[in-house]
């Protein structure tokens, strides 16, 4: 039977839809990538203090690559599911894009102002994922999860290394 406007059935894809979506944090609506983007805000926060120096930004890149293979390999199910290339409940890549914008503020700034920093970095994010200046842009046309997950990287990137400035 055809599903012409409804999402295919889940048919084992539960698993993928549940990194896909970050544990159903993109099924909050409206604005399921700003949820996803606090989300990841508010999980960094109690890191901050367990890690020092260089380990922090370890800790931060190492969470931000799982964060891209998870998505990688789990939006294509998503993309299957709600029969649409980016689909909005796809929230992993605003948290891998949250992470590498978080991952560029020195360990030291992010240590003596952790809720300033996370909020500099959560709001320059949403603003270029939500702009998509170039090259951001450019990246989201790379097919398929490729294009979904490097287009928030660099959107974090982009968030990252504006607000170290600001904040140094």
């Amino acid at each position: 039977m055809s599903m012409p406007d409804a999402a295919v059935p889940l048919r084992g894809q539960l698993p993928a839809l549940a990194v896909a979506t970050a544990g159903g944090i993109g099924l909050l609506l409206p604005a399921s990538g700003t949820w996803a983007t606090l989300a990841t805000g508010l999980f960094c926060l109690p890191l901050i203090p367990l890690f020092h120096g260089y380990v922090l930004t370890v800790v931060l890149l190492v969470l931000t690559a799982i964060a891209t293979v998870m998505g990688i390999f789990c939006a294509p199910a998503a993309i299957r599911h709600w029969r649409r290339m980016d689909p909005s409940q796809v929230v992993i890549d605003e948290v891998a894009g949250t992470l590498m914008g978080l991952a560029c503020i020195p360990a030291a700034v992010l240590s003596a102002q952790p809720v300033l920093s996370i909020g500099v970095v959560m709001g320059l994010f949403r603003l270029f994922d939500i702009a998509k200046p170039y090259p951001v842009s450019w990246l989201e046309t790379l097919p398929g999860s490729l294009g979904i997950m490097a287009d928030d990287l660099a959107a974090g990137l982009c968030a990252g290394l504006l607000a170290a400035t600001l904040l140094a």
